[in-house]
């Protein structure tokens, strides 16, 4: 029950009164706002949530290939981690990298489809994050803090890239890591 601003449980025992912390109201309006973000998880670390629109995306692009590859951005109003940018079957990762911003951070998943030298085909998916140069300091403190809990939501990646120029995660560098 939220009285207040407080919120009260009661158990066979006892009962308990707890303030009710900034991210439990979050978590409340979240749920509350829209059926689309009915499954948020959130990140402890930094307080941020992961909607179920990026996990859902992920899990399309890893199961289904459908999608190539995934970009990703904080909305720092909302605290929310939402798909900023989704790359068709077809497209590939100069597209990626072209749909990155150069003054603004983001975390992007590249499904990396190569065949062996034993003429096997495989598929090893990238984590990227990307922080330029160029970024204010704020954005890149909460895309570095906030990295670690995105990559827990999205379970099965392989390799990760810190980037914060174009060079650092050209393709050769991902060529070279899936080998």
């Amino acid at each position: 029950m939220n009285l207040n601003g407080i919120w009260i449980t009661q158990s066979l025992y006892k009962t308990q009164v707890q303030p009710l912390s900034y991210s439990d109201h979050l978590k409340f309006t979240i749920h509350n706002k829209s059926t689309t973000m009915a499954m948020a998880f959130k990140m402890a670390t930094t307080g941020m949530w992961v909607t179920d629109e990026c996990k859902n995306s992920f899990h399309e692009m890893k199961w289904k290939k459908v999608h190539r590859y995934i970009v990703f951005k904080i909305d720092e109003g909302s605290k929310l981690v939402t798909v900023d940018k989704v790359g068709g079957p077809g497209e590939g990762y100069d597209e990626l990298a072209a749909s990155l911003p150069t003054d603004d951070c983001r975390y992007a998943v590249f499904d990396f489809d190569f065949v062996t030298v034993d003429n096997c085909r495989k598929s090893k998916i990238f984590f990227i994050a990307w922080s330029p140069t160029a970024s204010r300091i704020r954005a890149k403190m909460l895309y570095a803090t906030s990295k670690d809990g995105l990559r827990r939501v999205l379970d099965g990646i392989h390799y990760e890239v810190q980037a914060t120029d174009p060079t650092e995660m050209g393709f050769d560098v991902i060529k070279d890591r899936a080998k």
